[in-house]
């Protein structure tokens, strides 16, 4: 009968080589908490590029009797022992690699455990982000190397190396507790350290790290600005600009350096474009702006219908029955193909181009004539024709030269039936003016007085033709530069809302008035002399329709803080009621439009009267942009308004409460 094999148990303090499948967890082990995936597999690359840098602590593991059974406990060191077991994992090293431990039989092994965790004291943030960056500066080690060595993501470590590029001076700031590390991170948005310490020293009492970041990028264009969106960053970079990164935050695509250089490229693009439409559609001139000129003071013409060629009328016949005819093939169809749905794309397009040539501008306009080429505020182009420059405009003489007749726009003149009197441009050419030569002017004036006063009290009698004379007023002078034509003192007063909202005429509801100012346009006579004809000959629902279009282009509601109107502005909630003003049609609340101009008070006041009470609060500790992106994804579906959008319900329509002629009042003072 063989003896049974006793394990010898080596002295306390020895060190010694243990194989890493004789070592276990100890159930002393004061960390009961598992060690994370992220920490042990920071651990494993670690010690993959270093080796084991301090000893495990271990304590012989005991059978019933008392005697060492060849296994250890670790009491210290449990996080190493599991990097090393995915390292086996891995087939990196073996299950038996020899570790290095020192055997303590002496110390309570959960209070040494408990000591390991709690004395140790962690390296400051800032000696770690400067030790990063030396080992990237003397070393030469680049971020991914850095990251495998360490157990992070290279994104990780690029972001310790800007933080260890921050000023000394601000990182000292920094050590001293005057900055938090948020603050700090806003600092690393750029490289320079005079730019860096400028900023620090322009901060007051706000030193919220968006400030910083907005400080530090003043003079940088972000990279979702409509010029970056237009030129596309690839460009700007490969003609030498350079784009500054913010590796802690969303930044967006980041914030274009070279703002000169930008601009160059934004001319240059819109210059291609202007000449390439010039070329096509051989206009006379074409201007690139950034934004619209609208003191441009140019008279401007529109396209009139045309009948199609015959060309064109049967490839828009065959466009539109293949069209239908993949629609029916594919009506059922859950998901089109790649190739069909490619298909109906090249249809729609094909369509309405064709479509687009049922619209011409005069030939003579074009010869004449030139358009603008804009840059939208989403980055594409904007093209406005039709505009004929005040010295390409055809003289009187030179039409009469030419045995035209036509009128400013070119169009051929048009008898309005309206008698002429004496002294306005044509003489009467019977017997007892030759004789005894054209009326005094006097004497015209009293006659045309008392003609005048004639016409006012027929008028006023016949309420129909006030509004063809009104109509025609107004029309006369929206529709035609310079035409001199009408007869009632009317003068419309337009106010340039782009002047007010940036970007405004770039929206739907912009887009849409844009497109009935253009349709009632397109409809004009081409002479101003044949605008009274064409009220007379419209349908009553039409002609009140181009009334209300022309009023309405007169209306202002605009509210300044050097022109306190309070009456005015009374008089627009009112005409709000009397149509019904339901502005959630027309606007939302983004952040751009509003969430991202107001402060986080009132943020939370729109989340709390839009959505709810509760939500409101769970966004109360966000960051002020965060915020504002997660309130507009809050509110964009819902109802909601700010006060100066919202329109008050007739009093017809509300049983008023106290509450209710409380909120009235409140309204009312805002409006003042």
């Amino acid at each position: 009968m063989s003896a049974k094999h006793v394990e010898t148990t080596p002295e306390n303090g020895t060190e010694v080589l243990i194989p890493l499948n004789k070592l276990k967890k100890s159930p002393k082990n004061a960390r009961k908490t598992p060690h994370s995936e992220a920490a042990i597999e920071a651990c494993a690359a670690s010690i993959a590029a270093k080796g084991i840098l301090q000893n495990l602590v271990v304590e012989p593991e005991l059978d019933g009797e008392g005697a060492a059974t060849g296994f250890y406990f670790v009491t210290i060191g449990e996080g190493r022992r599991l990097a090393q077991l995915l390292r086996v994992k891995r087939k990196e090293i073996k299950k038996t690699e020899p570790i290095r431990c020192i055997v303590d039989t002496e110390n309570d092994p959960h209070e040494i455990s408990l000591d390991e965790n709690v004395t140790r004291e962690n390296m400051h943030p800032a000696d770690q982000f400067e030790a990063f960056k030396k080992l990237a500066d003397e070393r030469g080690f680049g971020a991914e190397e850095i990251a495998a060595r360490f157990g992070v993501t290279p994104h990780v470590v690029r972001q310790r190396l800007r933080l260890g590029a921050v000023s000394p001076r601000l990182m000292q700031v920094y050590r001293e507790g005057e900055l938090t590390l948020e603050q700090l991170m806003a600092f690393a948005i750029t490289a320079d350290h005079a730019r860096q310490e400028g900023v620090f020293e322009r901060l007051s009492y706000n030193r919220d790290a968006s400030t910083i970041r907005r400080l530090l990028t003043e003079t940088h264009v972000p990279a979702t600005d409509r010029r970056a969106r237009f030129v596309g960053t690839e460009a700007y970079t490969e003609a030498g600009g350079k784009i500054l990164r913010d590796l802690f935050t969303e930044d967006r695509g980041g914030y274009l350096e070279d703002v000169a250089l930008l601009d160059l490229l934004v001319t240059a693009k819109l210059g291609r474009e202007a000449d390439t439409l010039r070329e096509a559609e051989g206009w006379k001139w074409t201007e690139a702006h950034l934004d619209f000129p609208h003191a441009h003071g140019m008279r401007r013409t529109y396209p009139h219908p045309v009948d199609l060629s015959a060309e064109d009328q049967a490839a828009l016949g065959a466009a539109r029955a293949e069209f239908d005819r993949l629609s029916e093939q594919y009506q059922s169809a859950e998901e089109l193909p790649d190739d069909v749905d490619a298909r109906f794309g090249e249809l729609e397009a094909e369509i309405g181009r064709l479509e687009g040539r049922r619209q011409a501008y005069d030939p003579e306009h074009i010869a004449r004539g030139g358009a603008f080429v804009i840059l939208n505020h989403d980055g594409t182009v904007r093209i406005e024709r039709g505009f004929i420059r005040p010295g390409d405009e055809q003289s009187q003489a030179q039409t009469e030269e030419a045995g035209d007749t036509s009128g400013p726009d070119g169009a051929e003149g048009v008898d309005d039936g309206q008698a002429r009197e004496p002294g306005e441009g044509e003489q009467e050419t019977g017997d007892e003016e030759e004789e005894d030569g054209p009326l005094s002017d006097m004497l015209v004036r009293d006659l045309t007085a008392h003609r005048t006063l004639g016409l006012r009290l027929n008028l006023a009698e016949q309420p129909e033709v006030a509004i063809i004379a009104a109509t025609h007023a107004l029309s006369a002078q929206i529709f035609y530069l310079g035409a001199d034509a009408h007869v009632a003192g009317i003068q419309p007063v337009k106010t340039d809302l782009a002047a007010h909202a940036d970007g405004i005429e770039d929206t739907p509801t912009g887009k849409a008035w844009a497109d009935r100012h253009a349709n009632w346009a397109r409809q004009m006579p081409r002479d101003v002399s044949g605008l009274w004809t064409f009220l007379v000959e419209l349908d009553h629902d039409s002609r009140m329709a181009l009334f209300a279009h022309c009023v309405a282009l007169t209306v202002n509601a605009v509210r300044l803080p050097w022109d306190r109107r309070p009456r005015a502005i009374a008089t627009a909630d009112r005409l709000a009621e009397a149509v019904s003003l339901d502005m959630t049609g027309y606007w939302r609340p983004t952040v751009r439009s509003y969430l991202g101009r107001v402060t986080k008070a009132r943020i939370l006041e729109a989340v709390r009267e839009g959505v709810s009470d509760e939500a409101a609060e769970r966004m109360a500790d966000m960051k002020k942009f965060d915020m504002a992106e997660a309130a507009e994804q809050l509110l964009v579906p819902t109802d909601w308004l700010p006060a100066l959008l919202r329109t008050a319900k007739p009093a017809a329509e509300q049983v008023e409460t106290p509450t209710d002629i409380g909120s009235r009042e409140s309204y009312s003072e805002a409006a003042e």
